[in-house]
């Protein structure tokens, strides 16, 4: 009796098949997300910067440079703050520090953030097995006293020197409401 010698080949071409249509999904899916994201118009800066190690020094700042377009827009500034689940607390404090271009600190306060619910300690955020981003709104409806460029300093403010698993930081600033609550807003003196 002789043996089809064609089954074993069918069934490799069938699963090559499948295996690209699902590279090819996983890749338009990416490109979409990716195109999107390209895509905000009310994002005027963002950036993230690693935190070496996951070891995040009290005296190691974050320094964002950027520029704002128009000082009669008020605008929403963001923490982008990732850590992994082994983040020893359910909250971070950070100070800010806001230069102006010839360095002159207009804004400085001392915030939390609260990462993970403090009775479950269950994450907030967006995360994919251990690691968690979150997106925290630091500054609604901020208006700058002018355009130009600006610095923002972040300095962790824990009291545990270094703080361990904090993966990076960042600032996202977009376009604000411009009928945000007063009280949220700066003017210029």
């Amino acid at each position: 009796m002789r043996k089809n010698s064609t089954a074993p080949s069918v069934a490799v071409s069938m699963h090559r098949r499948a295996a690209f249509r699902t590279g090819f999904s996983v890749c338009l899916v990416l490109c979409a997300w990716l195109a999107l994201g390209a895509c905000d118009p009310s994002r005027v800066y963002e950036e993230n910067q690693e935190i070496p190690d996951y070891l995040w020094y009290e005296d190691s700042l974050a320094v964002f440079e950027f520029e704002i377009p128009d000082a009669s827009q008020p605008y929403n500034l963001y923490y982008n703050v990732r850590n992994s689940l082994n983040y020893p607390y359910y909250n971070l404090y950070v100070t800010y520090y806001l230069e102006d271009s010839t360095g002159k600190e207009i804004a400085s306060r001392l915030q939390e953030m609260v990462l993970m619910d403090p009775r479950t300690g269950e994450p907030y955020g967006s995360g994919l097995g251990d690691i968690f981003d979150h997106q925290i709104l630091a500054l609604p409806g901020f208006t700058f006293p002018y355009a130009g460029p600006y610095t923002l300093k972040i300095k962790q403010y824990m009291r545990e020197n270094p703080l361990p698993e904090v993966m990076s930081v960042g600032l996202r600033i977009e376009k604000g409401d411009a009928s945000a609550s007063p009280e949220n807003q700066r003017t210029s003196e």
